[in-house]
């Protein structure tokens, strides 16, 4: 298990029941896998229907994965390799949360791993609802109990430098399809480069910024990032800086102070990057 997860759990495979719900007896606990030589901390817990759960912080970057979920279908456009999950923890409504496919299609990514976190540290029944996700084509839903024990998760988070609470999180279900708040629009779209040294053939990137009186953002945060290593935060990062926004309808007064989310995809055009790059965010 300890290598599954180190390999970012795209080798893991757990069998699933067909059926439109399913439930799981309890976890003992989260477990914690500290390897301090890698730069990971990850807490775990997994279920008797094989449904598996990971905060996980490597070398900067943070990630809540979801595994044991039914295979995606193969998608060729890497800005479609996405699911909606609809979650619900403990007495809060469920809620549609977006997350990216890796490597292994039966585990999705969150985009926004830490307030995700922060929801599971507190433990509670948490609902997993897959739209479509059954064999029939209805929705898949599970059930499972949290462990009330937080200990690991808050490891997996001080690992990252992210806050255990964060007043941000309650701006999250103000946010429309296009990560900004019903009230604002973006006046000049970010226009991110390509990250220097171009390793990788594609990424994406998750930032989170507060909007400013003037239309400019500050307190940004990468949220999270694909490849960990490719640069695709950083480079996210520069250019949702050089963004502005504006009062929806492009009124004049100050812009008011809200969180938003911009999210990058990156697609070389060329794997060989003889032919430039291809690069969508969330607006399009």
């Amino acid at each position: 298990m300890q290598k599954a997860l180190v390999r970012g759990l795209a080798a893991v495979v757990m069998s699933m029941a067909l059926a439109t719900t399913t439930s799981a007896q309890d976890a003992e606990d989260w477990d914690l896998l500290a390897q301090p030589e890698e730069q990971l901390t990850v807490a775990y817990t997994q279920f008797d229907n094989g449904l598996l759960l990971a905060a996980r912080c490597q070398r900067g970057v943070y990630q809540v994965m979801i595994g044991g979920l039914p295979a995606a279908t193969a998608v060729r456009d890497f800005h479609k390799a996405n699911r909606v999950l609809i979650i619900g923890i403990g007495g809060k409504d469920a809620a549609e949360q977006r997350f990216m496919l890796g490597a292994d299609p039966s585990v999705a990514f969150s985009e926004l791993p830490a307030p995700l976190a922060r929801q599971m540290r507190d433990g509670g029944t948490m609902t997993i609802t897959l739209p479509g996700g059954a064999e029939d084509g209805r929705n898949l839903r599970y059930l499972v109990e949290l462990p009330a024990s937080n200990a690991a998760i808050d490891q997996s988070l001080a690992a990252c430098d992210r806050p255990l609470v964060d007043p941000r999180d309650q701006q999250l279900d103000d946010l429309g399809d296009d990560g900004l708040p019903i009230n604002l629009a973006w006046k000049r779209v970010p226009k991110p480069e390509y990250p220097e040294g171009r390793t990788y053939t594609a990424g994406f990137a998750v930032i989170t910024c507060l909007s400013q009186a003037d239309g400019r953002v500050e307190d940004c945060v990468v949220e999270t990032e694909f490849p960990i290593n490719g640069g695709f935060g950083d480079a996210a990062m520069r250019g949702t800086r050089k963004g502005r926004l504006e009062n929806r309808g492009g009124g004049d007064g100050p812009v008011p102070s809200r969180l938003i989310v911009y999210r990058v995809n990156y697609t070389m055009s060329d794997p060989e990057f003889s032919t430039g790059s291809r690069i969508r965010n969330r607006n399009e």
